[in-house]
This record gives structure tokens, sequence and C-alpha cells, in this order.
């Protein structure tokens, strides 16, 4: 019975000591700060929300009369860095703690990277779009005899418009560049003419008119008398206003349109303007 008492009483320490072996082989998740890769993967996470907010607000923020054009470029330039930065940090964060195997949120990682990657490139996709295009800021398919604003001229002027209403056919570029627009549009959009329409001038300014009004343009007047058209674009985002005139005269064949379309700010109308006068021209044909 001594023998089986003692036995009795060395049972309880064995189990207690397999316990406290159990219990000290347990890894417990750690309490302490997480390990650089998922706090760069964090860092990484910020920046790219950052820059999407940035890349949001721009645009609106210069629609609502908060930002000039120029605040607004530069708002949209910081979040794109912002967006590259974040990317480049989460990735390098994510690829580490992966081979690692430290535990992080993979489905959140991976949808703000994913985000990023389409957000950034698609702003260098317009950036590269900017660059290619030639650094004009008006469009005429009469480069000798420009058609005029009248009724706009004065809503530029209260508009405070960084570009003059008149026609410039010499325009001071950026490291002391003088840029012949004429002669440059000429190259870079030989397709843009005027067009020959085979309708009296007053039925082609009727026809002008439904074509901006399918085009969205806001009609600023319309002068039958004078044969002419003026009209306002905006564009989506930004609020950028482009102002367009348009001159409907008689000719041999029935009657000759003009147009030409010029922005407001900027050097460069990232090719705006020519796309805006192809797209008219081309409602004009198939009337």
């Amino acid at each position: 019975m001594a023998r089986n008492a003692a036995r009795c009483l060395k049972t309880p320490r064995n189990n207690n000591s397999n316990g406290e072996s159990t219990m000290s082989s347990t890894r417990f998740p750690s309490l302490g700060p997480p390990a650089w890769p998922v706090r760069l993967l964090d860092v990484g996470l910020w920046l790219i929300g950052a820059g999407l907010l940035l890349c949001l607000i721009c645009g609106p923020s210069h629609r609502l009369g908060l930002a000039n054009f120029r605040v607004a470029l530069l708002l949209l330039a910081g979040g794109l860095l912002l967006l590259l930065a974040g990317t480049l940090l989460a990735i390098v964060g994510m690829l580490v703690a992966s081979s690692r195997r430290i535990r992080f949120a993979r489905g959140l990682a991976m949808v703000a990277i994913a985000t990023g990657l389409l957000a950034s490139g698609y702003l260098l996709s317009w950036i590269a779009r900017a660059r290619a295009a030639p650094p004009i800021h008006e469009i005429s398919t009469d480069l000798t005899d420009p058609p005029a604003f009248v009724a706009v001229a004065a809503l530029r002027r209260d508009a405070h418009a960084v570009n003059p209403s008149e026609y410039v056919s010499r325009v001071n570029a950026p490291g002391g560049r003088i840029i012949e627009v004429p002669e440059l549009q000429r190259q870079r959009y030989p397709d843009i003419q005027p067009l020959q329409l085979a309708l009296t001038p007053a039925a082609a300014l009727q026809a002008a008119q439904r074509a901006a009004q399918r085009l969205g343009w806001q009609i600023d007047a319309y002068v039958p008398g004078d044969g002419r058209l003026e009209a306002t674009d905006t564009s989506a985002f930004f609020g950028f206003k482009d102002d367009v005139v348009v001159r409907v005269r008689a000719s041999d064949a029935g009657s000759r349109l003009d147009v030409r379309s010029k922005s407001r700010v900027g050097l460069s109308d990232v090719g705006a303007n020519a796309r805006r006068v192809r797209a008219f021209l081309k409602l004009m044909e198939s009337n």
C-alpha cells in the first residue's frame, strides 16, 4: 500500500510536468510591435490611400473654385508620387513578409497594390500622351483668317483666362523656344481643314448648332446674321473650359464652315482641341 500511495503521489507530479512542458512549447502570438516588413507594408498602404485621395479631390477642387488649375495639377502630381512610392513600399513589404512567413492581411494588401498599379499606370499613360501632344492650346481650320471670338471674349475676361481670346500665331515656350502655332498644327494635324457643305449658310449654321448640342457644348451665342456660333466645352473631371467659335460663309458649293477651339489655361491642351474639332467636323459631315 505504501508503494501504491507513493505511485499516486508521483502521478500528479508527472502530469504537472507534462503540462508545463506542453505549455512551454506552445507558441503564442507576439504582443510586441509588428515586424518591419509588415510596418513597411502598412506605410505603403497608407501612402496609396493618400495618393488616391489627392487624385480624387484635385478635379472637384478646381470645378468648385477651391483651387486654380496650377494647384489642381500640383495635387494630381503629388497624388501620383504618393501612389508610386506607396505601391513600391507595399510590394517590397508584402514580398519580404511572405518569404519570412509573417502573417499579414494578404487580401487587403493585394487589392491596394493592384489599385495603386492601375491608378499610377493610367496617370503615367496620360502624362505620356501629354508629352507626345504638340505644345499648343488652340486649333483652327482657317490658319490665315481664324474665326474670332466675340461673345466668348467677355466670358474669358470675366473668368481671368490665362490665354488671350485673340489667335496667337507665335507662342513663347519654356527654355526660350518660339513655337510657330500654324506651322506646328499643319505638321501634327494636317487633316483639320475647312469643311465645304452643300447647304445654305443658314442651314449649315443650324446644323452646327445641333452638332454642338449633341457634343454637350454650352451655346454662348448664335448669330445667324453673322453666320457665327460660339460655345464652351467643359471637361468632366477638372472642369477646364475650352471655347469654340464656328463661322459659316457662303461658297460656290453652298457654304464653307470653319471652326476654332481654344483652351482658357495651359500651354498645351494635350490634344483636346484637335479631338474636339475632329468630333465636330465628323458630325457635320454626317448631316
